[in-house]
């Protein structure tokens, strides 16, 4: 089995202020949160944002387990859309102690370069900040953290930063290499 080294990044914001908002792209692009947990729609964002940089460890998930893990109190799924066509999404999880972790963050390959992912993760990270507002009970935000790695494109890891999140941890793994599995296989050139 070949490898390859993997570096992760852990980026975190400890206060609201440190969020820096990108600009509203032009056109229609509107994003809603998904309130209804729809196991199909989340694995077709997973799929096609996830497909051609190697996003897998959820391919394998029953329609139960998605389901399940959709319905938890505070996790939120908001999409982008552009002139109504889905563009990407973020996937929030509130955690223990007032942490909100961003688990899944990126576009449809058609979308990205339009300025649509730095928009989309500032709205995200917003929702983050204010995640507590909308599930009663909850304890305010006091972090909002992620991580990405080297796998996930060559502007992720500056569009985090570029949008006040800062560095806390890096490690560097070697891990299988792994066929890109797209959306539906073949969907993408090897």
């Amino acid at each position: 089995m070949t490898t390859i080294p993997v570096t992760t990044w852990s980026l975190e914001q400890t206060a609201p202020t440190d969020l820096l908002a990108a600009a509203v792209p032009e056109g229609d692009v509107r994003i809603v949160r998904s309130a209804v947990p729809s196991p199909e729609f989340s694995r077709f964002l997973y799929a096609s944002v996830g497909g051609d940089i190697r996003w897998t460890d959820r391919l394998d998930w029953t329609y139960a387990r998605w389901l399940a893990h959709l319905d938890r109190p505070g996790v939120e799924t908001w999409v982008a859309y552009d002139r109504g066509t889905p563009a990407g999404y973020v996937e929030l999880e509130a955690q223990d102690g007032g942490a909100v972790e961003i688990v899944y963050f990126g576009l449809l390959p058609a979308f990205r370069g339009r300025r649509i992912g730095g928009h989309l993760l500032s709205y995200g990270a917003a929702r983050a900040w204010d995640l507590a507002e909308r599930w009663p009970g909850r304890k305010p935000t006091t972090r909002v953290w992620l991580h990405t790695c080297s796998k996930d494109g060559d502007h992720a890891l500056d569009n985090y930063r570029r949008r006040g999140f800062t560095v806390f941890d890096t490690k560097v793994e070697e891990e299988p290499e792994v066929a890109t599995p797209g959306p539906w296989p073949g969907a993408y050139p090897a």
